[in-house]
């Protein structure tokens, strides 16, 4: 069995959309050319709902024939290097629309595939309701799949509110997580580094938001700052509003000396946490 490789080099495609998937498809294969000839990463993600500006949950696709779901293995092949595919509107059964993120490895083999657990309703004070419940189906199933050696837990987005379910994949193994996201621009300032920083702090690992850029002429005026959060709860790098590709070194390293020098899961008690449930 080979070592796990220490380092990991990770890139977040952070791009405007256009309104078609064809014309954000066209942008994401020359980005990808592009970052593969300048940095040769070894993984690269994409955001939530790259492959459109507005209607989200239009054109849903499946993940055997659908159009965007097929260009991102070619992609992945050609390069020769791990796809996290932000999320793509995936068709169910029965009609159901999922945002589904799926993750291919150097050879175009899916290697794992999440639909988004917690779904985005919103109802803020200043005007913005969001309901992506009249759009979308919740998934019921976590995903996490490896790279070198290291797992790698998948969410999208609003998940990332979630510290139970980082805690799940802290559990499970997992060195970092990722999660694809389109904060909007009122709720991002507000939340996304906190959220991300506290995800990280909790469970001693990296996280890693890749989000679509600002665009004032769009719809739906995405934050931006994609970012990477180091197992200390220290922001390793991140983006700003514009488009841009942020590479940056992952050392994993820092997850086992973190969980090291602050032991703190071995400091549990769980045999006291259900009580908590009584006294609520």
């Amino acid at each position: 069995m080979n070592k796990p490789s220490q380092y990991l080099r990770l890139a977040l495609l952070q791009l405007k959309r256009f309104r078609n998937r064809e014309e954000n498809l066209e942008v994401v294969t020359r980005k990808i050319e592009a970052v593969m000839e300048d940095q040769k990463p070894r993984l690269i993600c994409l955001s939530e709902n790259f492959t459109r500006s507005s209607g989200f949950h239009r054109d849903p696709e499946n993940v055997r024939d659908g159009y965007c779901f097929q260009r991102l293995p070619e992609l992945a092949r050609k390069h020769e290097v791990y796809i996290v595919g932000g999320t793509i509107p995936e068709k169910g059964q029965n009609d159901e629309v999922y945002g589904a993120c799926t993750v291919w490895d150097p050879k175009g083999r899916l290697v794992a595939k999440y639909r988004k657990v917690h779904l985005a309703d919103l109802y803020v004070k200043a005007g913005f309701t969001y309901l992506e419940s009249a759009r979308f189906t919740a998934g019921n199933e976590f995903s996490i799949f490896e790279v070198d050696g290291h797992k790698i837990g998948l969410g999208v987005c609003h998940d990332l509110r979630f510290e139970e379910m980082a805690r799940g994949y802290r559990n499970a193994g997992c060195e970092m997580l990722i999660y694809p996201s389109d904060f909007a621009d009122y709720t991002g300032f507000k939340y996304m580094e906190l959220l991300q920083r506290s995800r990280a702090n909790d469970n001693q690992l990296y996280v890693v938001t890749c989000a679509p850029a600002f665009d004032p002429t769009a719809k739906h005026f995405s934050f931006g700052h994609s970012m990477v959060v180091d197992p200390w709860a220290r922001v390793q790098v991140c983006a700003g509003e514009d488009e841009t590709t942020v590479v940056t070194d992952i050392d994993f390293s820092l997850v086992k000396k973190v969980r090291e020098e602050l032991p703190i899961f071995g400091q549990r008690r769980l045999d006291l946490y259900p009580k908590a449930k009584e006294m609520s």
